[in-house]
């Protein structure tokens, strides 16, 4: 496959991207380390992590896929330069104390600081995408509808983030910059205050993406199109509902798959794709997936893999078998009925994940 540019970047990575959130958790790092080595083999070069990592969060998995991503580099020194790899410096910790010991604010010495452990945990002397992981100030996200301007606050400010992120990209450190769980409002001003002040300009937005949330698609889309800022789609498959294996048992029934992330993990449940109406959702996709000879994780990747508006997905895997089958869903192409289809469910049941 062709690899793409993200915004105006340097940087030319493959259009599916290597999610790693699972290792440290999920995964043990044998199998880690073999999936790293088998996405190398199959061509899928864009990897991405986070300081949080692994998921779900908690104090004892903290910066562990880090490290684990780390120890295979350094086994495989001579791979380094074949891979674009990607990773996340922590907002405020939303309640999770034992990031920087619960600090409500994300300062620009704390993301230069957080960039320093993550280079060593990585054994690498430069990350090539380094993105804020959730914004500082008071947005709707992580399933959070609506915005309410009661709760803003006084917190770092976006320039002030831009510069520190500048220092690390002068000091060779990193290569290009980008945001996630960001909105309209946050992709205009970054890019506007970047412009302004001569500070790195954002290249990518990693947002979540496909079936059950569209949301990119109300505004969010229009505003990187024209700013050249690309798309990171994250949870093409919604934690697993949309590949059908919850259809029949849901969430925690008899016979839920043993090794889902919604079956295994009660916080995961109590996010967005946890809702039932997100499993009601994910059953009608799915049914229709079927109806038309594709398997529901076919139907979904391929949804994400043709959108212009993705630049690349994030798939995240727990065995190589895993991401054989993601990559197989590559080529395929949803003819024009069937993605009628899909846009009339998303009509009646609109974003049921947002």
């Amino acid at each position: 496959m062709k690899t793409i540019q993200l915004g105006s970047s340097d940087l030319h990575v493959t259009p599916i991207c290597l999610g790693t959130m699972t290792f440290g958790e999920q995964v043990d790092e044998p199998t880690s380390h073999a999936i790293l080595s088998h996405a190398v083999e199959r061509g899928i070069t864009f990897w991405d992590t986070a300081e949080l990592y692994a998921v779900p969060p908690r104090a004892d998995t903290f910066q562990l896929t880090e490290a684990i991503i780390g120890r295979w580099i350094a086994q495989n020194p001579q791979l380094r330069h074949k891979i674009t790899l990607a990773t996340k410096v922590c907002g405020p910790s939303r309640g999770m104390p034992w990031i920087r010991g619960g600090a409500s604010d994300a300062t620009a010495s704390t993301i230069v600081q957080a960039c320093e452990d993550s280079l060593r945990r990585l054994k690498t002397d430069v990350i090539d995408l380094y993105q804020l992981h959730w914004p500082t100030r008071n947005v709707p996200m992580f399933g959070t509808q609506y915005y309410d301007p009661s709760k803003d606050r006084a917190v770092t400010s976006m320039h002030a983030q831009l510069e520190a992120l500048g220092q690390l990209v002068t000091a060779g450190k990193v290569r290009a910059v980008g945001l996630s769980n960001e909105t309209p409002y946050g992709v205009c001003e970054f890019v506007r205050l970047a412009e302004q002040h001569g500070l790195p300009r954002v290249a990518t937005v990693q947002n979540a993406y496909g079936l059950l949330n569209r949301t990119h698609e109300n505004g969010l889309d229009e505003a990187m199109h024209h700013l050249g800022v690309s798309l990171l789609a994250y949870s093409p498959l919604a934690f697993g509902l949309l590949t059908g294996k919850y259809d029949s048992s849901g969430l925690t029934g008899p016979g839920a798959p043993e090794t889902g992330r919604l079956a295994m993990f009660e916080s995961t449940r109590k996010q967005r794709w946890g809702r039932p109406e997100a499993l009601t959702a994910a059953r009608r996709y799915n049914a229709l997936a079927q109806a038309h000879g594709l398997t529901p994780t076919r139907m979904a990747l391929a949804f994400c893999y043709t959108k212009w508006q993705v630049a690349s997905t994030i798939i995240g895997v727990t065995s190589q078998a895993q991401l054989d089958e993601d990559i197989a869903a590559w080529d395929t192409t949803l003819p024009t009925e069937l993605l009628a289809a899909i846009d009339a469910i998303r009509w009646e049941i609109r974003d049921p994940a947002l």
